[in-house]
């Protein structure tokens, strides 16, 4: 278990850059200072231009070879075999490097204007905050701490101006937000992102949170298990489980991201057949709600807020209902390409102002410092919500000879994020 000292009076500096803030078992190897990996912005941004990244890997790979002390390089290898589709490596990687050094320093250079210690949880690509991506080029020095349950701290934590908790909801994070807010308690320094904020994000507790806020509809979500999913696909009734929904519903294992085992599924037959490719546990049901628009299209939009300010990253149109951007072929699509930019550009007058307070009631029962979500609207006009986090993707990486509009709007997404490590770090003061 993770066990702060006196955390109280932590904020004194136990000497120049360094906080003792934790107690550290006898013997952890933790206590090796920050590594330095390349990072996974870097690295994304090399595989997104096509970059040939199999000689950064051998090399990488030769580095562990021989140095299997050399936690950078591991956690490097963790991102690029990610990158490469292959998740069960990353993962086993990552975990040997959160082994040897839990604690890490993401590419900068030059005098800190502020200095930020992230808290963030083993996994994939999209278990954390994507900060390296927010603050790429900016003057704020980034250590991540890696929180493993039962594995104790660093002895000495790097000196900060701000935490941060990274850690997006999951069942598999559960454990490390409930360590994070143990820990962060009494923090010497402003956390940002309260971890017990983050636990309100899962699907179920969501719907619960928001689901009478005018202008807003979130389709009920039920958890049930694989007896009950089961059930359904046996001929029992779906409206025990979703008390007035009908067919055709969807359905997605539980903690799944990006359209893993996502489904449409007409009737209860498919819903068998669904489960009989499915090997999890526990399962996500909601009712499906046809969202195209009269042209016949479906349109997604990606949405952050910062300080309570909703700011537009993306917005996706597609012939199927499951969109992705990528999946969307907007680099393909001029048109697509050309409303994306009026969306963005408009964004303030238009979109932000039709559901202001929808948008405004949602950030403040979220009651986040940063999140995001993915929406649509309704024919009706209402905005259609699927799901809300603290992780999802957000990026400057699309060429700017193909997507101009993109540079300017993410520009003041990356600005409006620093400006609030700012203005908190000089409330703090």
């Amino acid at each position: 278990m993770l066990r702060p000292t006196n955390i109280g009076s932590a904020g004194h500096h136990a000497g120049r850059g360094r906080m003792s803030i934790v107690a550290l078992e006898p013997g952890d190897s933790a206590a090796t200072g920050a590594a330095r990996p390349t990072g996974i912005a870097r690295l994304s941004k090399m595989m997104f231009d096509g970059a040939d990244l199999r000689p950064l890997w051998s090399e990488l790979v030769g580095r562990y070879v021989y140095r299997q002390d050399d936690a950078a390089a591991l956690l490097d290898l963790a991102v690029l075999e990610q990158l490469f589709g292959n998740l069960d490596a990353g993962l086993a990687r990552q975990a040997e490097a959160l082994l040897l050094c839990r604690l890490y320093r993401s590419p900068f250079s030059g005098a800190p204007a502020l200095r930020l210690l992230a808290f963030a949880a083993p996994g994939d690509l999209g278990t954390n905050t994507p900060l390296e991506f927010l603050l790429e080029g900016s003057a704020v020095e980034l250590h991540t701490l890696y929180v493993v349950p039962g594995m104790p701290l660093p002895s000495d934590i790097p000196e900060h101006d701000l935490a941060f908790v990274a850690v997006g909801e999951s069942d598999a994070n559960r454990a490390v937000l409930d360590d994070i807010a143990r820990l962060t308690a009494r923090w010497p320094r402003p956390v940002l992102n309260p971890p017990e904020r983050i636990a309100l994000l899962s699907r179920e507790r969501l719907c619960r949170l928001l689901q009478d806020i005018p202008g807003v509809h979130l389709p009920p979500t039920a958890r049930i298990d694989r007896a009950r999913l089961a059930a359904l696909g046996a001929g029992a009734s779906l409206a025990d489980t979703l008390p007035g929904a009908d067919f055709p519903v969807i359905a997605r294992p539980v903690d799944s991201h990006a359209g893993r085992g996502l489904e449409k599924l007409a009737d209860a037959a498919a819903l068998g057949h669904y489960l009989a490719t499915r090997s999890e546990a526990e399962f996500f049901v909601s009712p499906f709600v046809d969202y195209r628009d009269p042209d016949g299209l479906f349109r997604k939009y990606r949405i952050v807020f910062i300080a309570g300010r909703p700011y537009a990253c993306h917005m996706a149109v597609a012939e199927q209902w499951m969109i992705y951007y990528l999946n969307a072929n907007m680099k393909e699509s001029a048109s697509k390409r050309a409303e994306e930019a009026r969306f963005m550009a408009r964004f303030d007058e238009e979109f932000a102002q039709r559901h202001g307070a929808a948008l405004a009631a949602i950030s403040e029962r979220v009651g986040l410092d940063y999140f995001g979500i993915d929406c649509a609207e309704s024919a009706d006009g209402t905005l259609l919500l699927f799901e809300a986090d603290i992780a999802m993707i957000v990026h400057a990486m699309d060429d700017p000879a193909i997507f101009p509009y993109k540079v300017p709007q993410m520009r003041k997404v990356f600005d409006a994020f620093r400006a609030m490590l700012r203005q908190h770090s000089e409330a703090a003061r």
